[in-house]
C-alpha cells in the first residue's frame, strides 16, 4: 500500500513551525509496511486543500492529512472536506459531551466555537481524539482512503496510536517490513562504501542498504520488505547483520535509536564509575549531551568550560609554560586539562577537548577544525588529534561525538 501525507497550514510553509507530524507518521506507517511515496504541504486555503487531494488520489491509496481542524476562523479543513465528499455537517452529541468534559476539566466554559467542533461530516468514520477536541475523520471513495487528523502533535499521535494504527492493520493486508540500523563512527561514507562493496553486492533481494551520514556518525540502515513471513525476514536480516559486524565491528557503537551518551551512561552506571569534563572549543556541548540522559547524576559529577587560557591554568592546573610553548590547541594542554578536571572532581574518567572551532583562529600549522581530545582514567591518559573541517557548528558536533566515542573505548579498556 502506498500512502501520501499532507500537512495543512500556512505556519508550515513560512517556516514558523517545523513539520514533525509528517516525520512521525512516515516512521509509524513504515513500521506497518505502508510505503510513504510523497509528503506535501499546502496552505490553509480551500483551493490548496482541494487541489492536493485531487493530485494525491492519483498517487496513493491512503492519504493522511493533518491540520486545520481547530476552532478558529483559519481552520477550514472540515468545511472543505464537507464540500469535497458531498457531506452535511451534523452535530454529534457524544462529541459535544466529550468536548464539554475536556473543557470543564480545564476550568473552561464551552462557547459556540467549541461546540462547532462537534459538527462533523455525516458520511465519515470518526476517530476519537482522547487528548483534544478536534476529532479525526476517515473517508473512503473510489478505493482511496482519506484520513484527516488534527495538527497538534500530541493530539495527532493519540489518535494514531489509539484509533488509526490498529484499523489500518485490521483492514488491509500489509507486507512485513523490518529495519536494522547500525551506528558507526570514524569511517567516512565513501570509505565505508568501499569496505562494504562486496558484502552489498551479495545482499539478498528483499534487503537493501542505505547510508545515512551526519556530523560524526554514519548510520547504516538495512531494510527488508516481504509479503511472506515476518519471521523469515527477521532471520534473514539477522544473518546479514552478523556478516556486516564481521567486516566493520570495531566501528559500530550502537544500533537503531541508541545514542553514545546513553551507551556511556549505562557502562558507567554498571561499573559504578564517575565522569567529569573539561571543554574549550565545544563550549559545554559534551556536558549537555551527557546530562540529557535521565539518571546521569549517578555518574556525572560536573565540568569546567575553560574557554580562556586563564581558566585553563587557574581551574585545571594547566602549566602556563606548556601553554606558551605548545599553544592551547595541543596534545600537552588537552592531556593536562583531562588530568586537571579528573583530579579536581575526583572522578574515575574525564574528557578534555581543545580546538579551533572557527571560522577564525586558524593558522597554516593549525587550521580551523584542528582539535585535540584527551581521555583520562585513574590508570592513564590517551589523546588524539583531529581536523574536522571549516564549519563551526559541525566542528563542535564532531568533536563532541569523537570525544564520547574515545571515552567509550577507554572505559571498555579500563573497567
Amino acid at each position: 500500500m502506498n500512502a501520501e501525507i499532507i500537512t495543512i497550514g500556512d505556519e508550515i510553509l513560512i517556516g514558523q513551525v517545523v513539520d514533525t507530524n509528517s516525520a512521525f507518521l512516515a516512521s509509524e506507517l513504515n513500521k506497518l509496511g505502508i510505503s510513504v511515496i510523497q509528503i506535501t504541504s499546502v496552505p490553509d486555503t480551500r483551493e490548496g486543500i482541494l487541489k492536493s487531494l485531487d493530485q494525491a488520489k492519483n498517487r496513493a491509496s491512503l492519504i493522511i492529512a493533518t491540520g486545520g481542524l481547530g476552532p478558529t476562523s483559519d481552520d477550514i479543513t472540515k468545511f472543505t472536506l464537507a464540500e469535497y465528499f458531498n457531506s452535511r455537517l451534523v452535530e454529534n452529541q457524544s462529541v459535544v459531551e466529550h468536548i464539554g468534559s475536556l473543557l470543564s476539566a480545564r476550568g473552561v466554559v464551552m462557547n459556540e466555537r467549541n461546540r462547532k467542533q462537534a459538527e462533523l461530516p455525516d458520511n465519515c468514520e470518526l476517530l476519537n481524539n482522547s487528548a483534544g477536541s478536534a476529532q479525526g475523520m476517515w473517508f473512503s471513495r473510489d478505493e482511496v482512503n482519506y484520513v484527516f487528523l488534527p495538527g497538534v502533535p500530541f493530539e495527532m499521535k493519540a489518535i494514531y496510536h489509539e484509533e488509526l494504527a490498529h484499523r489500518l492493520q485490521e483492514r488491509f493486508k500489509l507486507p512485513a517490513i523490518r529495519h536494522i540500523t547500525l551506528l558507526t563512527h570514524g569511517v567516512p561514507e565513501s570509505v565505508m562504501a568501499n569496505m562494504l562493496q562486496e558484502w552489498e553486492a551479495t545482499l539478498p533481494a528483499p534487503l537493501k542498504l542505505a547510508y545515512l551520514p551526519s556530523p560524526g556518525i554514519l548510520r547504516l540502515r538495512i531494510t527488508g520488505k516481504s509479503a511472506g513471513s515476518g519471521e523469515e525476514l527477521t532471520n534473514l536480516m539477522a544473518a546479514e547483520k552478523s556478516r556486516l559486524e564481521e567486516i566493520i565491528g570495531p566501528h559500530i557503537f550502537g544500533y537503531n535509536s541508541d545514542s553514545l551518551e546513553e551507551i556511556i551512561g549505562s557502562i558507567l552506571k554498571e561499573n559504578k564509575s564517575t565522569l567529569s569534563v573539561a571543554e574549550s572549543c565545544t563550549g559545554g556541548a559534551i556536558s549537555k549531551m551527557i546530562t540529557s540522559v535521565p539518571g546521569s547524576s549517578a555518574y556525572y559529577k560536573g565540568g569546567i568550560i575553560a574557554y580562556s587560557n586563564e581558566i585553563k591554568t587557574s581551574e585545571l592546573n594547566v602549566s602556563p609554560f606548556t601553554l606558551m610553548v605548545n599553544g592551547a590547541v595541543s596534545q600537552a594542554v588537552a592531556e593536562q586539562m583531562a588530568d586537571g578536571v579528573r583530579t579536581r572532581f575526583n572522578t574515575d574518567f574525564s574528557i578534555a577537548v581543545s580546538g579551533i572551532a572557527g571560522p577564525d583562529g586558524g593558522t597554516p600549522e593549525k587550521p580551523v577544525g584542528t582539535t585535540w581530545i584527551a581521555v583520562a582514567s585513574r590508570k592513564r591518559i590517551v589523546s588524539s588529534v583531529h581536523n574536522f573541517g571549516e564549519d563551526r557548528g559541525r566542528n563542535i558536533r564532531k568533536a563532541s561525538i569523537a570525544g564520547l566515542f574515545m571515552l567509550k573505548n577507554e572505559i571498555r579498556e579500563c573497567v
